[in-house]
């Protein structure tokens, strides 16, 4: 990470982490063209001369630059004042208070601390993300890959969502783009297979029995004909534009996986960074295309995720190490239902930070594995003292930051009940960590 104070905020973001090339995503300013740099702002608050390097490398990967100048493979230690700008420059400011209570308590000279603290008050949060780097020619430009139509295999797992599924077909049969499969593993009980014969799609229809959705997605992946690998869930709504957009953009961007923003109609606000085009942080295999290449070079989705949370954050990161160039495409949207029923939701898990009884595991052990497994020990409780707190509240109030921050304050009081929680799931992402990955090979 650039600026160090990023682990506290974001310890297991994947640009955190470098590519087994050594490199980061962030680029080194100098090398960028004129065209990028005009674009951003240089600001002269910082102290050091790097800060503001360091800054500039920020706006361009977070305001979408996608190019091919040098990135950073190490970072140089900055002034203590400028990581606390950089922090109220980009985060909410009582994020900054929330450091300095961590570096206070974790034995950081205190005076130095509140004074580079104090030092930084005055810097106004920056609304950066209004202006992103514009991309002119994805209006004009007729995608090579998109003319040559190559097969595209549309998977999607369900369980008990014929509801919800028939929407999904009918959106499919809308589309523009002609050329693809539906690979669909039904593992629902009772199974309908006369539901699939009114559809005018080409589908590869697949009865499972056990409930298992990464089980569900390899074994598609590995029956799949096409050359691109386009993964879908069964409770959303799509343009009819959805597979022409994913395709241009890896045409466009010659990258290895196009990951489509995900509209929700519950949860959290949807960030401003889903309206352009950008490096990614993840990976939703409810809305991804994926050049089949990527599978046959890293393997399969990693199955100690079965019936848990985050196997799609682990292949993403996965990718991201191996060096696969990921981008958040605004043109390949699907507005995601949520459904309470069915899926997930069924198999007993709606959110990987909520256990749905008293002395379950806090966060779902998966979560705990993949911290762990990818960011070590020290990054995984920081990510567990940011999230565990918040995590009180119910799922639906999610985007309400009053009850969530009332969440953070009602955590202190049930603490020893929280602590039971968090260790029991360390415990079992331990036994995980010691049985190692169960990947496939495509």
């Amino acid at each position: 990470m650039l600026f160090n104070f990023l682990k506290y905020i974001q310890p297991t973001n994947y640009f955190a982490l470098y590519n087994n090339q050594g490199q980061s995503v962030c680029p080194v300013i100098e090398t960028l063209p004129n065209s990028i740099l005009q674009q951003l702002v240089p600001d002269t608050t910082y102290i050091s001369e790097q800060a503001k390097q360091y800054d500039l490398s920020w706006q361009a990967i977070q305001k979408g630059y996608i190019g091919n100048a040098p990135c950073y493979t190490q970072t140089k230690a900055l002034p203590l004042t400028d990581e606390y700008v950089f922090i109220r420059k980009y985060f909410n400011p009582l994020w900054a208070t929330y450091i300095l209570c961590i570096r206070v308590l974790s034995f950081k000279n205190p005076y130095k601390e509140i004074r580079a603290w104090y030092k930084s008050r005055g810097v106004q949060r920056s609304a950066y993300l209004k202006h992103p780097i514009t991309v002119k020619q994805w209006d004009n430009f007729e995608s090579p890959l998109l003319k040559a139509q190559p097969k595209v295999s549309v998977v999607i797992p369900t369980l008990n969502r014929y509801e919800y599924l028939k929407d999904v077909m009918h959106d499919l049969e809308q589309q523009d783009y002609t050329n693809f499969e539906v690979i669909v593993v039904d593992q629902s009980e009772p199974f309908q297979e006369e539901f699939y014969a009114k559809f005018k799609l080409d589908i590869n229809l697949i009865h499972q029995e056990e409930k298992a959705l990464w089980l569900a997605r390899n074994t598609a992946v590995k029956q799949s004909k096409g050359d691109l690998l386009l993964l879908f869930d069964d409770d959303s709504r799509i343009d009819i534009d959805w597979i022409s957009n994913h395709v241009k953009c890896l045409d466009f961007f010659n990258a290895e996986v196009s990951s489509g923003v995900s509209i929700s109609v519950v949860g959290a606000e949807v960030p401003e960074n889903y309206a352009f085009f950008r490096r990614s942080d993840q990976i939703d295999t409810g809305n991804v295309l994926i050049k089949k290449e990527v599978f046959k070079s890293i393997g399969l989705f990693d199955r100690q995720f079965e019936k848990q949370r985050m196997g799609d954050g682990e292949f993403g990161l996965r990718a991201h190490i191996h060096g696969m160039l990921n981008v958040s495409n605004p043109y390949a949207k699907r507005l995601h239902l949520k459904v309470g029923t069915g899926g997930l939701r069924q198999m007993g898990s709606w959110d990987g930070f909520r256990p749905k009884k008293w002395f379950g595991p806090r966060p779902v052990p998966s979560v705990v594995y993949l911290y762990r497994n990818y960011f070590g020990n020290h990054r995984t409780r920081l990510a567990l003292l940011k999230t565990v707190p918040p995590s009180i509240m119910p799922y639906r109030y999610k985007a309400n930051k009053k009850l969530m921050l009332l969440g953070g304050i009602v955590s202190v009081v049930i603490l020893p009940l929280i602590m039971i929680q968090v260790l029991k799931s360390w415990t079992l992402a331990s036994k995980k960590l010691k049985q190692g990955a169960l990947i496939d090979k495509l």
